[in-house]
């Protein structure tokens, strides 16, 4: 085993590898940026050394420093943990070469799998299904399009090099292809440095299911079951689980022996992943596909440690020390069922934009497992990924387990940043979803129900003017607002995605109230942990922010601004015939220029901003009257970009 290495990466999966290099008695050396200098990930290791400023390619991706900081520090090894420099065969070459282990694969398995056409056409020779499609090298855009009429509608054009859902785009109608071509290339090139794309056929009711392998240098793979993804939006993964609901043995067989197949092909080390698609109307062995393989520890992989017991962190050092796989295949089972779900700074009602902002409070169920790279006064910035944390959730069977999520994600609070939250909570309660009816297009065709804020009741009402008035605080500095000798004053509570309300609260006696809204009256007390309303007691839980609270009553979970009108996450100054920024970022298509005439809806200005392309459309039908960003610029949020002339 090794005595120290270094964790080329940042945030969660930083402080993942960390936990278990502990465990171990490894000691660690973190690498960190300008804008992580005092991140959570540099205050648990044992040492930490500043690569550079604060933007990826200046920091991150920069092979040599990282490797200068491994051997400066006498580290024996590098994990690369995911995303970043962790499937690149150059920097797999680089650390090699200095004398250093690289915890992963060898470099001519990421090469092997690392273009999906070039791994699509190995899996066919090893005999692993594939999806219909083009892979081959010509990449002219009308020769594209044939091909895509070919296959036949809808397909996925897919970025040869990507991953994450970037550079991955659905078309569904033939008039659509051009513009999405474009843009995949671009985020693909953005993103990876590549912009090759491939077409695919797309299989209709698609279930993603992935399949955790394990090789090592002695020619050994095992798996370690399957993880189902089918929940996705954009091709992003939200809330994924294991084992995969509705599997039978004939299919998990079936897969999971292609899926060893695909590692052994590769003379595959380490940690893995072998994704197919799953015609999820069928369900049989002969139903599913190989998309790719990649060649990592997966985001999601802490589902596959609840259920097999394993720790795929210690595995992937004891195999990169040249130890044999610990487990062989029939002492490797499943127990139980778990499930994960990814929290981020974005906010569903304004299309999921990513948000940054500092976190002021952050609390967790203390029931649930819970991986995180940020603390409450850290700030989530335009720079990295914007994920807060990941909930993970594990019980006997599927149901409870579920349960469990639910109950975690109402128990999770973050303030600061808008949040997706309430967005997974609504997935726990989908009544598909629970039934373990799942497929990748489900959150889609839901999308509006399940992105709406949860409906607050009367109760959450009161209870957050309550809050505003400062009943669960320090009294109020009530001035001249006096009703009868008793302290009132008029208050504005505004539900998260919803409209003010106005309401009047009056104390009528030591931890008794009287509530106004909307000329109805009730009177409240609080009795320690309970909450009186009108004679009826019930358990409510509050936890305050700065100017505002989210209540919890009847498992419900509602957040408020108090006393103000809040903006909606994204606003700007702009007018009806403007376009503004909605976050910080860099301008990469301009897709219209000073005079032209535009329609609404149609494509003016792409930015890209947290590695995803965002296009900004026309507001109204007219003419572009001003232009007033270049390709390469970077904006601020707000920032008016172009302003229409209405026709």
């Amino acid at each position: 085993m090794f005595s120290k290495i270094l964790i080329a990466n940042r945030g969660e999966i930083a402080c993942r590898v960390i936990d278990t290099c502990r465990k171990l008695g490894v000691k660690t050396v973190a690498v960190f940026s300008d804008a992580d200098s005092h991140s959570r990930h540099v205050e648990m290791a044992d040492e930490a050394v500043h690569i550079g400023p604060s933007p990826v390619a200046e920091s991150y991706l920069q092979m040599d420093r990282i490797i200068a900081a491994a051997k400066d520090t006498g580290a024996e090894a590098i994990h690369p943990g995911f995303g970043f420099l962790s499937e690149n065969p150059e920097f797999v070459e680089a650390v090699e070469n200095a004398g250093i282990t690289f915890i992963g694969p060898k470099a001519f398995s990421i090469r092997a799998m690392g273009l999906k056409d070039n791994a699509k056409k190995l899996m066919e020779e090893a005999g692993v299904p594939v999806v219909p499609g083009y892979h081959g090298d010509s990449q002219k855009p009308e020769f594209l399009k044939e091909e895509a009429d070919r296959i036949g509608y809808p397909v996925l054009i897919k970025a040869r090099a990507g991953g994450g859902g970037k550079g991955m785009r659905l078309v569904e109608n033939p008039a659509d292809f051009t513009n999405a071509l474009e843009s995949a290339q671009r985020e693909g090139e953005a993103s990876f440095g590549d912009g090759h794309v491939l077409i695919e056929k797309y299989v209709n009711a698609p279930r993603h299911i992935e399949v955790q392998v394990f090789g090592d240098s002695h020619g050994d793979a095992v798996h370690l079951y399957e993880r189902d993804c089918s929940l996705q939006r954009r091709h992003q993964k939200v809330i994924e689980e294991a084992p995969a609901p509705g599997m039978t043995d004939a299919l998990r067989e079936a897969m999971t022996s292609a899926a060893v197949k695909a590692a052994k092909a590769i003379s595959y080390e380490g940690a893995g992943t072998i994704e197919f698609i799953v015609d999820g109307s069928r369900m049989t062995p002969d139903s599913f596909y190989f998309m790719e393989m990649n060649t990592r520890l997966q985001v999601e992989h802490p589902v596959t440690e609840m259920i097999t017991g394993v720790d795929l962190v210690e595995w992937q050092l004891r195999v990169a020390a040249g130890e044999p796989i610990p487990l062989a295949q029939d002492e490797i089972n499943i127990k139980g069922h778990a499930f994960e779900s990814r929290i981020y700074a974005e906010d569903p009602a304004n299309d999921f934009l990513p948000e940054t902002g500092t976190l002021t409070s952050l609390s967790y169920p203390t029931e649930s497992r819970i991986e995180t790279g940020v603390r409450a006064g850290d700030t989530i910035t335009a720079f990295y990924d914007p994920m807060i944390a990941k909930v993970i959730t594990h019980s006997t069977d599927r149901k409870s387990a579920l349960e469990a999520m639910g109950t975690a994600l109402n128990d999770t609070h973050v303030e600061g940043c808008v949040t997706n939250i309430p967005f997974l909570t609504n997935l726990t309660r989908h009544e598909g979803f629970t039934e373990g009816s799942v497929d990748t297009g489900l959150i889609a065709r839901d999308l509006e129900a399940l992105k709406g804020a949860p409906q607050a009741t009367p109760k959450h009402h009161v209870l957050a003017a309550l809050s505003a008035f400062g009943a669960f605080s320090k009294p109020h500095e009530l001035g001249s607002w006096q009703l009868w000798g008793y302290p009132s004053r008029p208050v504005r509570i505004t539900p998260l995605g919803s409209d003010a309300v106005d309401a009047r609260v009056m104390k009528i006696a030591p931890q008794h109230y009287r509530v106004t809204i909307i000329d109805e009256e009730a009177d409240i007390a609080i009795l320690g942990d309970q909450i009186e309303i009108n004679g009826h007691r019930f358990c409510a839980k509050l936890i305050h922010g700065l100017n505002s609270v989210v209540v919890t009553v009847d498992g419900r979970k509602v957040s408020y601004s108090l006393g103000f009108d809040t903006e909606t996450a994204g606003s700007t100054d702009a007018t009806s015939n403007q376009i503004a920024a909605p976050m910080p970022g860099t301008i990469t298509a301009c897709a219209a220029t000073a005079g032209d005439s535009v329609v609404k809806g149609d494509i003016i200005i792409v930015m890209e901003a947290m590695k995803m392309e965002h296009a900004l459309e026309a507001p109204i039908d007219g003419t572009l009257a001003e232009l007033t960003v270049n390709i390469g610029d970077q904006v601020e949020k707000g920032s008016i970009l172009a302003t229409i002339e209405e026709a």
